[in-house]
């Protein structure tokens, strides 16, 4: 596969082993809302968040949508958009490889672009989610009223990219259309819509000869034989096979009518088809009526009038439509580039759970304040389309200091769930789902894993829970004798030390890593 190169780019690709793991630490004074809510909006470089995010949320986030800076040249007002190119590329590769790990395995990402760097985009992100997981480029129309510029052309549209995490597993949904319903003009005595068409196939192409095994007889119901004939005497053939009209016939879909051809009465079959209960037509890729940034924009003014709005503000139905085709209910969003709040906002109304981050101060003069009006209940944008009423929460958090030092060994001062969260991924490449309130952290792949640290049994003392005895080993057991009955595979823990010998160790299984000096951060 062709690949792209540029000017840093070996040293770009390993980027994110550098970027350090850092805490996540709330602010509550910009939270709101629901106080047990999982939704995040956080501040804070997205590169560092992203690698903050991955021990807690590795391969959960089902959709993620981001709207990156698009090096346009121009002076913007909250972001620096005059990168050169070679920045711009080694800005975003390292982004794209931490959200491709946070991505589920059913999930996709969906990227706003233009001109300016599209095309370089799509051939990096080839090369980072694999060119076959590309589904397709959307156009979306952002301008909607004549231009005045005096020069000759103006772009009026942008694009989206969209990859899956897996080819052909993101399950995406069709786009709903009430309007496919008025093509079913009757209604039976249960109240179903529907419409009979005729089993004969007209057109030009519709001859006996192009299809013979579709000319056939079917009993009408005077036992008389009918056979597909156009009304210039030609012979035709069916829309169905002969098994076909066998299945129309079991289903009581074979409907037979009365008409005249010339100055015969004849016996015709026609096809019963019922109305879809949630009717759905394919997605377009032109996005034609999802409004406009005039329209997102005046949007943002209602929200926040007293705050300049951001003059790239996505229209809150651009991102419906990609939610709905993308997720369900109770799915995770997330945007690592959050800009007025726009995804989150959508999510938030739409019974998603999020995660939004931001860099720049607006994560609190825009954001938090956009989500607090949601939570009261603010009715723009698609307020109206998916009843939304208010409700819920969000809790904001800033990037704190790293979880390891610069010899990648923990620091001494982090609290047990945290530590869990990184030895579980190092060991695992998995995100820990755990509450801390045990040693063991889980069991995987015929292997059980277990932390002795911070007095989680108790207190720091020998005997009270940071090192491997042989009543600390009980204990651990009996944790995973209430999870996994069955189990008898070996053990890796960590701890301060261990009071166990080598040859105790071996005979009972155990790998032994010491803390700090064995958690490592996972490159």
């Amino acid at each position: 596969m062709p690949i792209l190169h540029w000017l840093t780019r070996d040293e770009d690709i390993r980027a994110v082993r550098g970027v350090p793991y850092r805490l996540l630490q709330e602010d509550s004074s910009h939270s709101y809302g629901d106080p047990d809510s999982t939704n995040m909006l956080i501040q804070g470089d997205n590169l560092e968040a992203l690698k903050a995010l991955l021990p807690f949320y590795a391969g959960q986030v089902k959709c993620i949508y981001i709207d990156p800076p698009y090096n346009t040249r121009s002076a913007f007002k909250h972001y620096d958009d005059n990168l050169e190119h070679t920045r711009w590329l080694a800005m975003m590769w390292p982004r794209l490889e931490l959200l491709r790990d946070l991505l589920a395995e059913d999930g996709s990402i969906w990227v706003s672009i233009d001109d300016n760097e599209g095309h370089y985009l799509k051939v990096i992100m080839d090369e980072v989610f694999g060119r076959r997981n590309f589904v397709t480029s959307f156009i979306w129309q952002k301008v909607d009223s004549p231009n005045d510029n005096k020069v000759a052309i103006t772009p009026d549209h942008e694009f989206i990219l969209c990859y899956e995490k897996n080819f052909d597993h993101a399950d995406f949904k069709k786009k709903s259309d009430a309007s496919i319903l008025e093509a079913y003009g009757n209604m039976n005595e249960a109240g179903r819509r529907y419409r009979d068409r005729l089993l004969k196939k007209n057109g030009k192409n519709s001859l006996r000869h192009d299809r013979p095994t579709m000319y056939f007889s079917i009993k009408a119901p005077d036992g008389t034989d009918v056979f597909p004939i156009h009304d210039d005497g030609r012979e035709a053939n069916w829309a169905f096979s002969s098994n076909g009209v066998a299945r129309l016939r079991d289903e009581n879909k074979l409907i037979w009518k009365r008409r005249m051809r010339g100055t015969e009465r004849i016996w015709v079959p026609y096809s019963r088809e019922y109305a879809p209960e949630t009717p759905t037509r394919p997605n377009p890729t032109i996005l034609l009526d999802v409004k406009t940034s005039r329209q997102a924009k005046a949007h943002q003014r209602e929200l926040l009038g007293d705050i300049e709005p951001f003059s790239t503000v996505k229209p809150e139905q651009l991102l419906e439509r990609i939610l709905h085709t993308a997720t369900n209910p109770g799915d995770l969003v997330l945007d690592s580039f959050l800009g007025s709040g726009t995804t989150a906002a959508v999510a938030h109304k739409m019974g998603r759970r999020y995660i939004g981050i931001e860099m720049g101060e607006h994560a609190v003069t825009h954001c938090a304040p956009r989500l607090s009006k949601v939570i009261e209940g603010e009715q723009g944008g698609i307020s109206k389309s998916v009843d939304w009423q208010g409700g819920g929460g969000f809790r904001f958090y800033r990037l704190g200091p790293p979880v390891f030092d610069e010899d990648g060994h923990i620091r001494s001062d982090i609290r047990f769930p945290t530590l869990a969260a990184h030895v579980w991924f190092s060991e695992t490449n998995m995100p820990w789902t755990g509450k801390g309130k045990s040693p063991l952290l889980g069991i995987e792949k015929g292997r059980a894993y277990a932390l002795l640290y911070n007095g989680i049994l108790g207190d720091r003392r020998p005997n009270g829970g940071n090192v491997l005895t042989r009543g600390t080993l009980q204990l651990i057991r009996e944790a995973v004798a209430k999870r996994a009955p069955a189990f008898d595979g070996p053990f890796t823990i960590y701890g301060e030390q261990s009071r166990l010998g080598s040859a105790t160790l071996e005979q009972e299984g155990i790998v032994f890593k010491q803390t700090p000096y064995d958690v490592k951060a996972r490159r």
